[in-house]
């Protein structure tokens, strides 16, 4: 399977099998190496939910947060609330190396390795963890908002392997935001390794931009 989509409270449901503790938050968590074996055991597992989606077609994290009380988006006041949200955004990531882009009502931030996460490997930078920690002040300050943690690689290496690594960089910043307090409900977290490059792969710097991780942030509506 190409495109790769794992749930977050999947992969946190097998917390059981942790062996290691958060630098920063001294709480229990699934080491890398457990996080993608995790993958492929969630994959297995959810069959025909992969892409968190009901039969009829409705994303069943809206269901989640609606029941739990968290209220709608509408009208006028979506774009009012995105708005606040994503000048707030633009203020802590100043100079971080993460940039914010709009799309609508979607908030895009885009994550790069090079301040993430070292070459080839899936454990966060711990020099990255003060700017997750900014955006998570954010996300939990607006919580009328579904959160979709998107992983990329570049063309380099073979597709499994490519595909694999990006499902556990995204669930390294998934873990990580959940860590701090982003509700498991918001989140989904979706591989697609090399399959959505931004830059022409043939450059060291398209290929640079490609690796990344992107936290989609849209209206609960």
């Amino acid at each position: 399977m190409k495109r790769g989509a794992i749930l977050l409270a999947a992969s946190l449901a097998l917390a059981s099998c942790s062996n290691t503790t958060d630098p920063l938050t001294g709480r229990p968590q699934v080491s890398n190496t457990a996080a993608g074996a995790g993958i492929g055991a969630a994959v297995g597992a959810l069959g025909g939910l992969l892409i968190a989606k009901d039969k009829s077609g409705s994303d069943q994290r809206k269901s989640a947060l609606i029941g739990a009380g968290v209220g709608l988006l509408v009208g006028g006041g979506i774009g009012a609330y995105m708005d606040k949200q994503e000048q707030e955004l633009r203020q802590q990531l100043v100079n971080s190396g993460v940039s914010v882009s709009r799309n609508g009502n979607e908030i895009v931030l885009n994550m790069p390795s090079n301040v993430t996460f070292a070459s080839g490997q899936d454990a966060l930078n711990a020099n990255f963890f003060p700017v997750l920690n900014s955006v998570a002040i954010v996300l939990n300050k607006y919580p009328r908002t579904l959160l979709d943690v998107d992983g990329h690689t570049d063309s380099v290496g073979d597709d499994f392997s490519n595909q694999a690594l990006s499902e556990r960089r995204a669930v390294s910043v998934a873990r990580y935001l959940n860590s701090q307090q982003v509700d498991s409900r918001r989140l989904r977290i979706i591989g697609f390794g090399e399959t959505r490059p931004i830059a022409d792969n043939a450059s060291d710097a398209g290929r640079a931009a490609n690796r990344r991780v992107e936290v989609r942030i849209s209206p609960l509506t």
